[in-house]
């Protein structure tokens, strides 16, 4: 998780009530393998003394920098969602990498155009989806 990130700060009060995520989002980022994953990724913990909520800053590799409202997300979902920026931030890189344009920009004509490899048929005045000869359920919303 910390292989995409600069700097994590994580600022709460610890008699507030609602610091769960914070706490746990310490330790994940404490752990060996997210330290691991990138020793120069900083982590910052403020302890305030005020009642304002905890919130979690982080800033990706790019600059990039999210406040997360740590009061009412819980650290799974912060965590998912820095896995997520990540993995576009490699896509990204990936293409700028291989001279390719970001973002990509597909073509509207090829948005409407059929996959090969689903058939859509009939039954009983019912739509089916048919993947390679074999029916594989109903398909809702066809027209």
């Amino acid at each position: 998780m910390l292989k995409f990130l600069s700097k994590v700060k994580i600022e709460f009060n610890a008699l507030d009530p609602r610091t769960a995520a914070c706490m746990e989002f310490v330790a994940q980022c404490n752990a060996g393998k997210a330290k691991d994953s990138n020793p120069a990724c900083q982590v910052v913990v403020k302890r305030r003394t005020d009642d304002h909520p905890p919130q979690i800053t982080v800033t990706y590799v790019n600059g990039v920098e999210e406040i997360i409202d740590a009061a009412c997300t819980p650290a799974q979902d912060i965590r998912k969602r820095i896995l997520e920026r990540g993995r576009h931030l490699e896509t990204e890189q990936m293409f700028r990498e291989a001279g390719e344009p970001w973002p990509v920009m597909i073509p509207e004509e090829e948005l409407h155009q059929n996959f090969p490899g689903i058939k859509v048929c009939l039954h009983l005045d019912n739509s089916w989806l048919v993947v390679n000869g074999v029916c594989e359920g109903w398909l809702y919303g066809f027209q």
